[in-house]
């Protein structure tokens, strides 16, 4: 044995039994051959659990002795022939190599900053590990010091004759060569033997790296990082894996590396940072494979979410704190903010108020207001933070002198500056000023210059407090499209996206249209909706070309859903619809709603664009039952049954960018029933007990209705809109065959203006009216239009009044002594003792004035949306039904049912069981006017409306009530 093997075993020996136990059982563990000088050390204990790591934590080692006594961890070592010298120690490489789990390797030793170890020193390196072993991930280790090879021979230079690479997997051999600066016929130098190393650790493909010297034949060992075969999230409760695994950089197939485990923790705990949970830690852990692969865990302590306990605010004085607390994204900690994530501490989230608090006082004409400092403090008990603003509000100006200056030949700016929002003496908003270049910048694109040059000047004038602002318009060339290219949409096809464009290519470009034509395409509901069509520059100096990146999203709807409201009672709905099938924009779906008062089923399909023309074509199929009723006190009594089969077939055509025509047809069969066991006696309806008005209702009736509606709509969301203006008005014949015959119009539209604050006013009217076409009523009393075809009025449309609780009915009220005769007889005057029959009307009308009040993010979040409202409006014009006047229904002593005979067939007198007097009421336009309060809840049950509401006018017979709520309905 030469003098280095001995060194070498007398230096591994003395290494092992300076190692603590759990080291020395690593190494063995690891360790592909035992070195014969090591002493025996017990096994180490096996993970517990069925799951992957099962928490398993493996004990960490203890610090390792200093000096001679290293850690029985690889290193990376420089073999060559034995000489009469000591191993000499080098630094460690420059790259910081990671502790891998298949073996703890040389490169370890490197970044532990530990001497080389000659050949033999390998009985202590641990090169392979069991697989299924897990092992913490050390991210605490120093940065290694460059290794030193041993110096070359002492009897002469030695040129290197080959470099030959052993132990690469995946890498080719040249690859490893391009990393490394030692090429054949090299001198070989201690130096460059070290750069090698150096070189190879640096580029973080490898775990151990070793430099063998035979006469100048280079023989450089390696071991490859494992590859990472998967990433596991262990601990993650609050923040799902789809949440994380996107922003972590290590993933499945790559080479593992120290450096990407250490940022995906610093990652990951930035993300808890954000959701305000700054306790929160990471733990990576690796399970060990064969095949040199590994899993990586990431074990995580999410901890208590640090809330915002108080907000200061100091040097405000012409704002109260709470009102500036309001406009802040951050909000108080406080029980009814539960379910609000504002409450958490999140620095991003408090920079980001910094500028809400000056876009505000920048609104408000305050242009010197700053911000100060800022500072977060944690409370005592280290559970929430306590954030304190000091801020400079300034003077308030007002805007002074507001010019237009343009170069361009199309525009005079004395005609721009009439047509600007923003005046002289006006006190300064810079969102004003924002919204006016932006309007200055649309009307210019929408003459074909592409990116307009629009910025305003400003000239602060601080003795008189104002600020003139003088708004350049510079002279720009005009682009056209080149092309246009879509991409990302994998199923939709191209013309489906390309057909909404409001241009074409060759066009003059117009940032109107664009703006219109990426708002076309977020309308179909098929993508994602941070979209926006970008603008790349052509092949030259005067095209642009259009890009529409899209990223698609599902567009079938499966819903089900269940509830209770005052209008429907139980309710029940299901519905399936692909508004995206066969990717060509086409609608199919089916819907079943199920209520205690009415069922439906319907099938429906949309295509909308007919053989790729700007027409579209749709056709509905459905069966409808809906049962009416009848109050008797504030109980509802079913009067007829409405069975109704029938299809209608649409189609529609644009007539300018915001209008279109659509036409439809319609054929229905209707049957309307009464409960022959309660309104007939001897088998004919009793008008007795129906009325003559319901008893004219029932029979088999065919509908054959053409129809045809213009729309104007320009509101920016049909969901929930906050600006712009719709108008419907349509109009239907019924009598194109049939036994049904009646015009109808009907006119609905409705404003919406942003008042500032998150405010929103809307108005909204609609009208109809119905004329019977053919005159079949057999008697002058009948109506000749249908119970069934006429317009009712009240709840929902209609706040404030119960369902159908406006216009024209039938009150049948009971005397308190039936058998009283005369003036003796006593009418009871309890509105709950009559039975109140809506009869509709022929021409109505209704109108709502509504404000809808903003609250904090919470709220917005939940999707409460509160609102204060007035209604107002009628039904009238129906003929007045013939009623019995006084009726004396008594009991056949022979039959048991109800007779207005006073004496059976036998001679028997028959008992008295009621008296009633029947009273036409409520056939006035007079406007019936109710005010109150309501929440809208988009729920995840669908649309969820809360109504508080107060008649202030209405008409004898009118039916009140002051609280309803519906589930489904949105005004």
């Amino acid at each position: 044995m030469g003098m280095t093997a001995m060194v070498g075993v007398l230096l591994a020996t003395s290494c092992l039994a300076a190692l603590p136990d759990s080291a020395l059982a690593a190494a063995d563990e690891t360790a592909p051959t035992a070195d014969p000088t090591a002493a025996p050390t017990p096994a180490p204990a096996k993970p517990r659990g069925g799951a992957l790591l099962a928490k398993h934590r493996t004990p960490k080692p203890k610090a390792a002795a200093p000096a001679e006594a290293a850690p029985a961890k690889a290193q990376a070592a420089v073999d060559q022939p034995a000489v009469n010298q000591p191993a000499a120690k080098v630094k460690a490489a420059k790259a910081k190599p990671v502790k891998v789990a298949p073996a703890k390797v040389a490169a370890d030793e490197a970044a532990s900053a530990k001497p080389l170890r000659t050949r033999r020193a390998e009985a202590v390196a641990p090169a392979a590990a069991r697989p299924g072993k897990s092992v913490p991930i050390s991210l605490d280790a120093p940065a290694p010091d460059a290794p030193r090879a041993p110096a070359a021979p002492a009897e002469g230079v030695q040129t290197v004759r080959s470099i030959t690479i052993d132990g690469a997997q995946r890498l080719e051999s040249d690859t490893i060569l391009s990393y490394i600066r030692m090429h054949v016929g090299d001198r070989y130098t201690q130096a460059g033997a070290d750069q090698v190393l150096k070189d190879l650790f640096a580029t973080e493909l490898f775990s151990d790296v070793r430099l063998r010297n035979d006469n100048g034949a280079v023989v450089i060992e390696v071991k490859e990082n494992p590859v990472v075969n998967r990433i596991i999230l262990e601990g993650n409760k609050r923040l799902k894996d789809d949440k994380i695994l996107p922003e972590i950089k290590l993933a499945a197939r790559q080479i593992f590396t120290r450096s990407k485990v250490r940022a995906d923790v610093t990652r990951i705990i930035e993300l808890y940072k954000r959701e305000g949970r700054f306790a929160a830690s990471v733990e990576p852990k690796m399970v060990l494979l064969d095949q040199n692969r590994v899993d990586i865990v990431f074990e995580v302590t999410e901890g208590p979410k640090s809330k915002v306990r108080q907000i200061n605010i100091i040097g405000a004085h012409k704002f109260s704190v709470t009102q500036l607390r309001t406009e802040m994204v951050t909000k108080q900690s406080r029980s009814f903010r539960i379910f609000s994530s504002g409450t958490s501490y999140d620095p991003d989230r408090l920079a980001f108020d910094q500028q809400k608090l000056r876009q505000f006082y920048l609104t408000q004409g305050y242009a010197d207001f700053r911000v100060v400092s800022a500072v977060a403090e944690l409370t005592p008990d280290k559970r929430d933070f306590i954030v304190t603003y000091v801020v400079e509000e300034g003077k308030r100006y007002k805007f002074g002198d507001v010019k237009v200056e343009s170069q361009l030949r199309d525009f005079n700016g004395d005609q721009l500056v009439k047509r600007l929002s923003i005046h002289k003496d006006q006190w300064y908003n810079a969102k004003a000023v924002e919204d006016t270049v932006d309007s200055l910048t649309e009307t210019v694109g929408s003459f074909g210059y592409a990116f307009a040059d629009v910025r305003p000047d400003f000239q602060r004038n601080k003795d008189n407090l104002t600020m003139s602002v003088t708004f350049r318009i510079a002279e720009v060339p005009r682009v056209y499209v080149e092309r246009i290219d879509v991409n990302g949409n994998t199923l939709t096809e191209d013309k489906v996206v390309r057909r909404e464009f409001r241009l074409s290519e060759g066009d003059a470009f117009n940032s109107y249209q664009i703006k219109r034509s990426s708002n076309r395409i977020k309308s179909l509901g098929y993508f994602q909706e941070k979209f926006e069509i970008e603008q790349k520059p052509g092949s030259t100096a005067d095209r642009v070309a259009l890009e529409a990146n899209l990223e698609e999203k599902p567009t079938g709807q499966l819903q089900l859903s269940a509830g209770y409201s005052s209008l429907e009672s139980f309710i029940f709905q299901a519905s399936i619809q692909q508004n995206n099938f066969r990717g060509r924009g086409e609608t199919i779906g089916t819907t079943f709603n199920y209520s205690a008062y009415s069922k439906a089923v319907q099938l429906n399909f949309t295509e909308p664009y007919v053989s790729d023309k700007n027409v579209s074509l749709g056709v509905d199929v459905y069966r409808r039952d809906s049962s009416s009723f009848n109050y008797y006190g504030t109980n509802r009594n079913t009067t007829y049954q409405q069975n109704t089969t029938g299809f209608q077939v649409r189609a529609g055509v644009p007539l300018t960018e915001y209008s279109s025509l659509i036409a439809r047809y319609t054929l229905n069969y209707e049957q309307v029933t009464l409960d022959q066991a309660t309104y007939y006696i001897n088998g004919q309806c009793s008008v007795y007990l129906a009325g003559q008005y319901l008893c004219d209702a029932i029979g088999d009736r065919t509908s054959s209705i053409i129809g045809a509606s213009y729309v104007y709509d320009t509101l920016d969301n049909r969901m929930h809109p906050t600006k712009g203006t719709t108008f419907i008005l349509g109009g239907d014949v019924a009598g194109l065959g049939g036994s049904v015959k009646y015009a109808r119009a009907t006119v609905n539209a409705s404003h919406y203006i942003p008042v500032g604050h998150g405010f929103i006013f809307s108005l909204r009217g609609e009208a109809g009216a119905i004329h019977a076409l053919e005159n079949n009523a057999p008697n002058s009393y009948e109506d000749p239009v249908r119970l069934t075809d006429r317009f009712f009025l009240g709840e929902p449309q209609m706040r404030g009044f119960d369902i159908r609780g406006v216009g024209p009915r039938v009150l049948r009220k009971y005397y308190t002594n039936p058998s009283a005769v005369g003036s003796s007889a006593v009418i009871n005057e309890d509105k709950n003792s009559w039975v109140n029959d809506a009869l509709g009307g022929k021409y109505y009308y209704l109108g709502h004035a509504e404000m809808e009040i903003p609250l904090g993010a919470g709220a917005r979040e939940l999707g409460l949306r509160p609102s204060i409202f007035m209604d107002a409006g009628a039904v009238w014009g129906v003929t007045s039904p013939q009623t019995v006047g006084t009726t004396t229904l008594y009991t056949d002593a022979v039959t048991g049912k109800y007779t207005t005979n006073a004496t059976a067939s036998n001679g028997t007198a028959n008992a008295i069981a009621q008296k009633f007097v029947e009273e036409f009421v409520g056939n006035s336009p007079r406007p019936r006017v109710s005010i109150g309060v309501g929440v809208n809840w988009n729920s995840p049950f669908g649309p969820f409306r809360i109504d508080i509401a107060k008649a202030l006018t209405s008409v004898y017979g009118d039916t009140l009530k002051t609280f309803s709520f519906n589930v489904g309905t949105q005004f």
